[in-house]
C-alpha cells in the first residue's frame, strides 16, 4: 500500500466519530436558534404597536357598575399590548370603593380580561363604613344596600365585634328575639340593642353568659301589662336590674288584645 494511503487510513481509525456528530448537533442547534430569536424579534418589532381594543369584565359586581370599572381601566395606557402595565390595571381597579380582589390577565392578540370580587356588606360600622363577611372595614356607598345591623367600636376592634354579633344574633333568633345594633366602648364593655327596642348591657365578660340570662327571664318580664322593658343591666355575677318606660296608650291598647 501506498505509504500516503496508509496514513491517511490510520488517521481516519483515530477519528472519534460521536465527538465530530456531537459538535455538528451543537453547531445546527444553535445556528437553529439564532434563525428562531431572529425571527421572533422581528415579530416583536412588527407588532410592538399593537393595541388594546377589548375590555372583558368578569365576576358579576353587583355593587360597582361595569361602564365605571371600563372608564377605570381606560385610565392606563393601553396603547400597546405587550407594554401595557399589568400591575397598574389592577391597583386602579383595586382602588375602587366596591372591589374587595382583582386580578387582570392579557389575552392575545387585544384583549384585556379583569375578574373582580367585591364586598359582601352585612354591617354598617361607626355610621359612616361597613364591614365585610371577614370583619373587614371598607367605605362604599350604594342604593342596593338592604336594611343592615348598626355595630359600633374602636378602630382595630372591627372583627371581634362582627364575631361577636353574630355569636348573639344566633342564640336570639332562636328565641324568637333579633338582634339589631352592638356597641363595644373604648374599655371594651357590651351593649346590645333588640329590634323591639330593649338595650342589654353586657359589661365586658361572660358575655355569652349574661346574653343567655337575659333570655332565660325575659318571658317573665313580658307580663307586666302597664310598661315595657326598657334596659336591662347584665353586669353582674348573678342576677340583673331591669327598667321599665311606660306604655304609650296605642301600645296599652294592643297589649289588652293580645
Amino acid at each position: 500500500m501506498h505509504p500516503l494511503l496508509e496514513k491517511a487510513q490510520r488517521i481516519k481509525l483515530k477519528l472519534n466519530w460521536s465527538l465530530i456528530f456531537g459538535v455538528s448537533f451543537f453547531l445546527v442547534v444553535v445556528i437553529g436558534l439564532v434563525q428562531i430569536t431572529t425571527g421572533v424579534s422581528d415579530w416583536l418589532v412588527e407588532n410592538k404597536d399593537a393595541q388594546i381594543k377589548h375590555l372583558t369584565v368578569q365576576g358579576h359586581p353587583k355593587y360597582t357598575d361595569e361602564a365605571a370599572i371600563i372608564r377605570t381601566i381606560k385610565q392606563a395606557d393601553l396603547s400597546s399590548f405587550f407594554e401595557l402595565d399589568v400591575k397598574h390595571v389592577q391597583q386602579l381597579v383595586q382602588d375602587l370603593p366596591w372591589v374587595a380582589t382583582v386580578s387582570v390577565r392579557k389575552q392575545w392578540p387585544d384583549t384585556i380580561q379583569v375578574y373582580v370580587v367585591e364586598h359582601t356588606p352585612v354591617a354598617h360600622w361607626n355610621s359612616d363604613l361597613l364591614l365585610n363577611q371577614s370583619g373587614q372595614a371598607f367605605q362604599a356607598s350604594s342604593d342596593k344596600l338592604t336594611d343592615l345591623p348598626q355595630l359600633y367600636g374602636p378602630e382595630g376592634s372591627e372583627e371581634e365585634a362582627w364575631i361577636a354579633f353574630k355569636q348573639f344574633d344566633e342564640m336570639l333568633k332562636v328565641n324568637n328575639l333579633t338582634l339589631s345594633s352592638l356597641a363595644l366602648s373604648e374599655r371594651f364593655s357590651w351593649q346590645l340593642w333588640l329590634d323591639n327596642g330593649i338595650r342589654l348591657d353586657l359589661g365586658r365578660k361572660d358575655k355569652a353568659k349574661r346574653v343567655q340570662r337575659f333570655i332565660d327571664v325575659y318571658p317573665r318580664m313580658e307580663q307586666r301589662a302597664d310598661a315595657q322593658v326598657d334596659t336591662i343591666d347584665l353586669r353582674y355575677d348573678t342576677g340583673l336590674a331591669v327598667s321599665f318606660k311606660p306604655l304609650q296608650e296605642e301600645q296599652l291598647q294592643n297589649k289588652s288584645k293580645a
